[in-house]
């Protein structure tokens, strides 16, 4: 019998099956598997920005109209396991082994026969797939990973809506290296019957986007957040009007949450158009209710701490509008931490002009992480006080030594270092 952490080492171990960008090795296995995910239907969501707050709304959603709701995500923020979720719950330890060591024979079996074998995120995927039909989801809200036409979540043939999030530069390289390379990617999770759902997009990703439903023959219902108005804003609640539904409350803060929201509201039209009961009373309520931490989230106060994401030129420019909004009358100490084959240049560039000081911190346990000291370096040339930490925990208390009761510690970068920043700062005031 496996153990939990034999599990995990396994597939970690499987990055070591990385190679050409292909679906083939991950079908093989779940055609073995008995292709437990042509038994499920899906809200598929693919994009740059914006996906994991797009999928928190829906299957919030979905979970208050009573519905069984898998939930599929990554990165993860305080542990591996919220990865794969049903009604908000974690995947257990003892589920998660028992149907990896499945994965794992299945796998042993193709490299005997001399067969590829999938990679870690694909194991992950076919795991989750293993577990949201043992649960009985009777829909399941999934994140795609990178990009869309290779990625593991896109043997899925059963999409009720596809849904793009914002899309703009990232992951070049791999996915393309314009907009329009990097959308045509994304939007492969568009399959014939599905509907399409995607939030305003810039001219050369909406072009693509446009052209794929149409090759596959979807209609495309744009989420447009310029018609989310009487916007009240706040760092606990904020409320907007859109189309006939007025006075729409959501708790999670920051500008581009009204866009993720209008695309939530967006995807349950489209739902209910496929015959899916969800009542305007679980929409209010699941908006009002949906909790998604590390996007503009206020983890602390006197002073307050803020955690957002922004680790993409977009995303730093979301949060650079968010500031302004939200903050223009704060004194901001920030703490960034990167990934190196981010364009964390771009992102201090965008970000920069608002803080007092910076306190910089590699991001630990992964090996694209940039060091604290080179970051600072960047940020040096733009004449902002900046110190490099040992730690994260080095990181919070250099912040809070920096900051009076009345300012604002930001702490923003790599998801990856996150959660163990929240957990830093939750101690310290316990303890004080």
């Amino acid at each position: 019998m496996m153990t939990y952490k034999e599990a995990r080492r396994f597939l970690e171990n499987c990055n070591q099956y990385a190679g050409e960008l292909t679906l083939e090795p991950l079908r093989e296995m779940l055609r073995r598997l008995g292709n437990p995910q042509d038994k499920l239907s899906f809200v598929h969501i693919a994009g740059t920005n914006g996906k994991g707050s797009i999928l928190a709304y829906v299957s919030t959603i979905l979970f208050k109209a009573k519905y069984r709701v898998g939930r599929y995500v990554s990165p993860t923020i305080f542990g591996y396991r919220e990865r794969i979720q049903v009604n908000g719950v974690s995947i257990s330890r003892e589920d998660l082994t028992r149907l990896t060591e499945k994965v794992e024979r299945v796998g042993a079996q193709m490299l005997s026969e001399g067969l590829r074998h999938p990679t870690m995120f694909e194991a992950e995927t076919a795991v989750a797939f293993l577990y949201f039909l043992e649960q009985g989801c009777e829909i399941v809200v999934l994140e795609a990973g990178m990009g869309g036409r290779t990625d593991a979540t896109n043997v899925i043939q059963n999409t009720l809506v596809a849904v793009l999030a914002s899309i703009s530069m990232d992951h070049m390289g791999f996915l393309g290296d314009t907009l329009f390379e990097i959308a045509e990617n994304k939007a492969e999770i568009i399959k014939p019957g599905c509907m399409v759902v995607s939030v305003k997009q810039m001219e050369e990703a909406e072009r693509a986007v446009m052209e794929r439903s149409k090759k596959v023959g979807c209609s495309v219902v744009v989420a447009d957040a310029d018609a989310a108005v009487h916007r009240k804003r706040g760092l606990f609640q904020q409320t907007f009007d859109y189309k006939e539904q007025e006075s729409v409350e959501i708790a999670l803060s920051g500008e581009y949450q009204f866009i993720n929201a209008v695309a939530a509201l967006e995807v349950v039209e489209a739902l209910r158009k496929k015959g899916y009961q969800i009542p305007e009373e679980a929409v209010r309520s699941g908006l009002k209710e949906t909790v998604w931490k590390g996007r503009f989230t206020v983890v602390a106060r006197e002073p307050y701490v803020i955690v957002d994401g922004a680790h993409n030129r977009d995303a730093a420019k979301r949060l650079r509008e968010t500031i302004e909004q939200y903050l223009s009358d704060k004194r901001l100490i920030y703490i960034m931490g990167v990934l190196a084959d981010k364009e964390y240049e771009r992102v201090i560039e965008e970000t920069v002009s608002f803080a007092s000081e910076i306190v910089t911190v590699m991001t630990p346990d992964n090996e694209r992480a940039l060091p604290a000291e080179k970051l600072a370096e960047a940020v040096a040339k733009y004449h902002v006080p900046v110190q490099a930490a040992e730690s994260i925990a080095d990181a919070v208390e250099r912040a809070y030594a920096l900051a009076r009761k009345e300012d604002v510690i930001l702490a923003f970068g790599s998801l990856s270092y996150l959660g163990e920043l929240i957990r830093q700062v939750e101690r310290r005031t316990s303890d004080d």
